[in-house]
């Protein structure tokens, strides 16, 4: 064989290391040019996947090679051509088995007298696969030199890196714009939504909003379940200098432990099992706008650690890197719980607990938002007019009360599925077409409410219990009681009983303690 016959076979295979081709096709190319420079009946190249090689691309073998898992140590030919750096040629009568018995097309039986060679890829310096040659015919490998097959070699292992390379930079590619895309669907689901009411609690709570937006503060929201607190994030963050960047919402509680860290500040390559390729955090996404961390007490503290390090300068270090860099985010942060008390547990940083509530906002529930129930009803009510083919769907008078009376323990989003519920009872009863759909209290059922705590009117009787006591005794119990009724109304949430009772929320922790109310 000329060195010109050489050159010719290899020059479209490099010129393939450029194209904008499939891997398969890349691969099959390249098995292609390889049969036509080495006569052979059938030819593979199988990837080292832990103990055993899988075929990847093949010619002149049945289809179901590709379903198969040779093992090595079940393979001696296999485990011989990947123990030595070069080319090997099995003698003719080898009577080593042969992996390809009965695969190959046109032939029948056991290969017990063919030509066999072989080839180890190597890339980046570790064994990736091997090549493999055979031939029906025993002489047709016997004048080949064993250098071209390794000259050969060295361009698939190219090849091959090629194609891992272009493959891992799509996938990179697709995975940012699926994240992208999620984050543009999320975002519209958010625009569907308003802050809705005009109660004095909504009042103050719209310009708590108004006032902190024009910041860059860090502002962590509380309140129960259901009140909407990441309708309020969106709300600061359309309203800041930030709006036209992106608000990236997480919610802490939702995300895998183990997975948490890649999540928020991305991973890169080998970092762990599965990451296949370089992947950016959502702190990257939201770079130059605004990250809303709902539920953030659900954080592993390894985790708080390194968020504080972005609070406190903005760096982040993807898992796997030893490299930091910089983002320029807003954070504000949800919780349901009482993260001081998260804090005196242990389960919370105290640092952090500091650095994201330096603008905390309470939502207040909807059960202290007064006729504002009625407004969200007909909010929701619109909003499903379209979903049971209304021109109107309207709430009867007694039904009106009933919500107005009820405490919704699940706040704006039990009132929503409460009415979702009812409309659609209403709509079944109704006759077609739907021009007008009431909703009567046959068609409300409320969640069980919880006991409430039956009011106590105060009696001259009460001075009783501050008899044969000094002063000091008595205002110490009258202040326990105090607290601790507060702490029942508010669900033991210390920062409602603090603006309750008009005390400082650090004063009263220390005024608690003081009386035995908390360690």
């Amino acid at each position: 064989m000329s060195s010109s016959t050489l050159l010719n076979t290899l020059l479209p295979l490099i010129d393939d290391l450029a194209s904008d081709i499939s891997e398969q096709e890349r691969l099959q190319r390249l098995l292609l040019a390889i049969s036509a420079l080495l006569p052979c009946d059938s030819i593979a190249l199988l990837r080292l996947d832990g103990d055993a090689l899988v075929p990847i691309a093949a010619r002149g073998l049945s289809q179901d090679i590709y379903g198969r898992r040779f093992k090595i140590e079940d393979h001696p030919r296999l485990a011989s051509i990947l123990s030595r750096r070069e080319a090997t040629r099995f003698p003719a009568d080898c009577g080593l088995p042969d992996p390809y018995d009965g695969l190959i097309e046109g032939s029948s039986g056991n290969l017990d007298v063919h030509d066999c060679l072989g080839c180890p890829l190597y890339v980046m310096g570790k064994p990736w696969g091997v090549i493999t040659l055979d031939a029906l015919n025993p002489a047709i490998f016997g004048e080949v030199s064993l250098d071209y097959l390794e000259a050969v070699s060295k361009l698939a292992a190219a090849s091959v890196s090629a194609s891992r390379k272009l493959l891992e930079l799509s996938e990179s590619l697709e995975s940012e714009h699926k994240l992208v895309e999620s984050y543009k669907e999320a975002a519209l689901k958010r625009g569907q939504r308003e802050l809705i009411g005009s109660s004095p609690a909504a009042t103050r709570l719209h310009e708590e909003i108004k006032l902190v937006a024009s910041t860059d503060l860090s502002v962590l929201i509380s309140g129960e379940t259901g009140v909407g607190k990441e309708l309020v994030a969106s709300a600061i963050h359309a309203l800041s200098t930030r709006a036209r960047r992106n608000l990236i919402s997480i919610n802490c509680a939702a995300l895998p432990e183990n997975l948490v860290e890649s999540e928020l500040f991305g991973h890169v390559k080998g970092a762990f099992s599965g990451a296949l390729t370089d992947r950016k955090g959502r702190f990257d996404a939201a770079d130059g706008g605004t990250i809303f961390l709902d539920e953030i007490g659900e954080l592993p503290l390894s985790v708080q650690a390194k968020l504080l390090r972005v609070l406190q300068g903005g760096f982040i270090q993807r898992v796997g890197s030893d490299k930091e860099h910089r983002v320029d985010v807003r954070v504000i942060a949800a919780t349901n719980r009482n993260l001081f008390d998260e804090v005196l547990a242990g389960r919370f940083r105290a640092d952090l607990f500091h650095r994201i509530s330096v603008y905390p906002i309470l939502v207040p529930p909807l059960r202290e938002r007064g006729n504002d129930v009625l407004i969200l009803a007909g909010f929701f009510l619109e909003s499903m007019k379209p979903r049971i083919s209304a021109n109107t769907i309207r709430l009867s008078g007694e039904v009106q009360s009933a919500l107005l009376s009820y405490i919704w323990p699940g706040n704006v989003r039990e009132l929503e599925h409460t009415l979702e519920r009812a409309a659609l009872k209403a709509s079944a009863a109704a006759p077609v077409p739907r021009k007008i759909i009431t909703i009567d209290t046959q068609h409300i059922d409320f969640n069980p409410a919880p006991p409430q705590r039956p009011e106590r009117e105060s009696t001259g009787n009460d001075l009783l219990n501050y008899r044969d006591i000094s002063l000091k005794e008595a205002i110490d119990r009258f202040q326990r009681e105090l607290i601790s009724r507060s702490l029942e109304e508010h669900g033991n949430n210390w920062t409602s009983v603090a603006r309750a009772i008009g005390v400082d929320r650090a004063n009263l922790s220390r005024l608690a303690k003081r009386l035995g109310l908390r360690a």
